[in-house]
């Protein structure tokens, strides 16, 4: 509760209200006098209400949030395929498929994978709520590839079934530091949110959700920053960075990949003797180097066999070809 004194006479009872409730937004306080949330000697009262100076002002609660809704946004797309049901889209580096929990709302809800998808085509599927229209599944925001998209909600059940089952076949394409032992294995290790780094996940608490992986070596590189192994990987499950958490978990992070424990340059080792190491400039990736190449699905109308393959973008290519120089 609030007292107007004589000093606030002529103030209206917005300015008031910002002046009074340093912690309190300009925006909030006009949805709590929007929402009749403030009383003014037990009467309603408009934003530009002016003050006498003696009245006792109450605020009855917390403003409510309009949910937040998914806007269309005019953001190019490489449509891979498309129907009445469904969509596929090879998704650039650096885009997050939907929005997060950042701290305003335009920070959550623009630049997205689902944005740019209602502009292009309109109706989505509901299931996944107002801010994953279509989302059937997800690829991380450093990750480029292959994503699939439902535009109604049979189509997404039954995706998400396929899903459920491990009925769809994901290959990702990933470059990793060092060379791995074995030319093809598998990870089974379940996968949990770090205790400490809660933007990390991890293998190494018990309790977490069972996660698979296979990888096959398609190329080892030995090049003058050091060994590299590109390989292709296929998961039967689909966790929270489960290809970059599986493959750190072995020592050969996925290149470009800070968060678990990639160098951010990547430099010429130092060769024995020599006082530094070589002048050439370090080699840096602004992505990580893992790339959704292949998606494998039934089609949810017809139960067609679906098949799509995108090869490596252009930045990924780029910096192969950087590291193999001689």
């Amino acid at each position: 509760m609030l007292q107007a004194t004589a000093e606030d006479a002529g103030k209206r009872l917005d300015q008031f209200l910002v002046s009074h409730l340093p912690d309190v937004s300009r925006a909030r306080v006009q949805q709590l006098i929007e929402q009749e949330l403030v009383v003014i000697n037990d009467g309603r009262a408009k934003a530009s209400f002016r003050l006498l100076g003696d009245e006792t002002v109450k605020i009855l609660g917390p403003a409510q949030r309009e949910p937040m809704r998914a806007i269309a946004e005019d953001i190019p797309l490489e449509i891979v395929f498309e129907d009445q049901d469904l969509a596929v889209v090879n998704k650039p580096a650096g885009m997050m498929v939907h929005a997060g929990a950042g701290a305003t709302d335009d920070e959550r809800n623009r630049g997205t994978l689902v944005n740019a998808l209602l502009h292009h085509f309109k109706t989505l599927s509901e299931v996944g709520g107002d801010l994953r229209p279509g989302i059937v599944h997800r690829l991380d925001k450093e990750t480029s590839g292959l994503i699939l998209v439902a535009k109604n909600d049979a189509a997404h059940n039954k995706l998400a079934a396929q899903f459920s089952q491990r009925e769809v076949r994901k290959t990702y394409l990933a470059l990793v530091h060092g060379w791995l032992e074995a030319d093809r294995g598998t990870v089974n290790a379940s996968i949990s949110r770090d205790a400490v780094r809660r933007i990390r996940m991890t293998t190494r608490r018990s309790g977490g959700r069972e996660a698979i992986s296979h990888y096959t070596v398609q190329r080892r590189i030995e090049s003058r920053y050091g060994k590299f192994t590109l390989l292709s990987v296929k998961i039967d499950t689909g966790r929270t960075h489960q290809i970059r958490v599986h493959l750190a978990s072995l020592g050969h992070p996925v290149v470009g990949d800070n968060l678990y424990g990639a160098p951010r340059e990547i430099a010429p080792p130092r060769r024995k003797g020599a006082a530094s190491s070589s002048n050439e400039n370090p080699l840096q990736l602004e992505r990580n180097f893992l790339h959704a190449a292949a998606l494998e699905f039934a089609h949810p109308r017809t139960g067609d066999a679906l098949s799509f393959v995108r090869p490596l973008p252009p930045e990924l290519e780029h910096f192969l070809l950087l590291l193999e120089q001689k």
